[in-house]
């Protein structure tokens, strides 16, 4: 009698590649399970990604990278730990949240120590717009949550001033016991404050 032997994935089983990047994915083509879908865009090399997978098996994990190293880091670090609820694609955050991933489909929304662009010429290249935060809030389910974190205090105040009341409340942002992204452990070790937001979708 045979005895079954599990095979870890392979990097590029991990990676999402749509068959079709203009046409909205089916969300069986994301994972075949139904499970709660959580979301971290810009996910980096996948530390967060991983780590949060790792901790949560019964749920869904999507990163999204626009960075090939990156992605393929992300894509290694999940092989590694048999991580089969991970998935990584490469494709711009704005570009996959609007027109490629479901409506309604996101439990959970990871935004986390985005591009702070300080310099003034440079802050329209922000990624937190009025017109962006419409689209998170398309993509959550009825009450999902958003998750920002950065360490930019004036980037905090600028995303805070743009949240519409009618799309998101504001929750307590109590820091919450969760794996670290590799950009908050360098931040914390330089003794960097930590400014953290939590909003919860309006029907």
């Amino acid at each position: 009698m045979d005895a079954r032997i599990d095979v870890l994935p392979t990097p590029a089983e991990i990676e999402l590649i749509p068959a079709n990047y203009f046409a909205p994915l089916p969300r069986e083509e994301i994972f075949a399970r139904d499970a709660p879908l959580e979301i971290d865009l810009g996910c980096g090399d996948g530390s967060f990604l991983a780590a949060l997978a790792e901790r949560f098996p019964e749920r869904n994990f999507l990163g999204i990278e626009k960075l090939l190293g990156r992605v393929e880091s992300a894509c290694r670090k999940a092989a590694r730990r048999d991580l089969r609820n991970v998935r990584v694609i490469r494709i711009e955050s704005t570009y996959a949240i609007e027109y490629l991933l479901p409506p309604g489909s996101a439990a959970v929304v990871h935004l986390l120590f985005p591009d702070p662009w300080p310099k003034k010429k440079h802050r329209r290249r922000r990624i937190v717009t009025p017109a962006f935060l419409t689209t998170v809030h398309r993509l959550l389910a009825p009450a999902g949550r958003f998750r920002i974190a950065t360490d930019q205090e004036n980037y905090f105040h600028a995303i805070r001033e743009v949240i519409v009341a009618a799309e998101f409340v504001e929750l307590p942002a109590e820091e919450e016991n969760s794996p670290l992204t590799t950009f908050e452990k360098r931040f914390r070790a330089q003794g960097a404050p930590i400014y953290r937001l939590l909003l919860e979708k309006v029907a």
